[in-house]
């Protein structure tokens, strides 16, 4: 689905991960583990580009949820499908969003939990619920693939399983940075630590054991 074959990869001319080899087969649901700095945000921004140079459909969950924080939980959720329709649709949507979409809108909100909060506007909103938006968002666009930057993050941790499991559940596949380790075992079928900018190792899920874990992390 996803190839980068020898990429250096980076900001304005300074390489934070080098001769990036990475191929990311269909079905495949793929934990992206390290501290922060590590790589993995460079890592999912490249994975990004990938996908859109091959046309693939992509739910995208940024680290700063990238919301717009004076519309409502439920205007940021619509906004997941605006680049399938016109202007004019989008701008009809936003102000009145149709009997239909609010339906649908108001679905992918009860599957993160948040439906009471569907007409409140997003500036006040907690962290958690603003996270929740954006996974949302994510569900009502849906694809071939997810891509999030900690976007478990800031939930609460009695969710944040079930959260992943709804995310399982509507991917066939997937490429999250995550910063718990339990998350990552119990949703991911491969893991992949990076430290100080290079792969530390790249193994199915079932391998990571606690040498692997102290080694990334200690």
């Amino acid at each position: 689905m996803l190839r980068l074959d020898g990429a250096d990869l980076g900001y304005g001319g300074a390489p934070v991960l080098a001769d990036v080899r990475l191929h990311v087969a269909p079905g495949e649901r793929v934990a992206l583990l390290g501290r922060s700095g590590s790589g993995k945000s460079t890592l999912l921004s490249a994975l990004h580009g990938a996908a859109q140079a091959r046309g693939l459909r992509v739910a995208l969950v940024p680290q700063d949820a990238a919301l717009v924080p004076q519309l409502s939980a439920l205007r940021n959720v619509l906004m997941g499908r605006l680049d399938d329709h016109g202007a004019w649709r989008n701008l009809r949507t936003l102000v009145r969003p149709s009997a239909p979409d609010r339906a649908a809108a108001l679905a992918d909100l009860a599957r993160v939990g948040l439906t009471p909060e569907a007409d409140r506007a997003v500036e006040g909103l907690s962290g958690g619920q603003k996270q929740r938006v954006a996974l949302a968002r994510a569900l009502h666009r849906g694809g071939e693939l997810i891509l999030g930057d900690e976007p478990l993050s800031a939930v609460d941790p009695r969710q944040s399983g079930a959260l992943a499991e709804v995310l399982r559940a509507a991917f066939p596949t997937a490429i999250l940075a995550l910063h718990d380790v339990a998350i990552a075992r119990a949703f991911a079928t491969r893991v992949i630590g990076l430290r100080q900018g290079r792969f530390l190792f790249d193994l199915p899920v079932g391998d990571l054991d606690a040498t692997r874990i102290e080694a990334l992390y200690g």
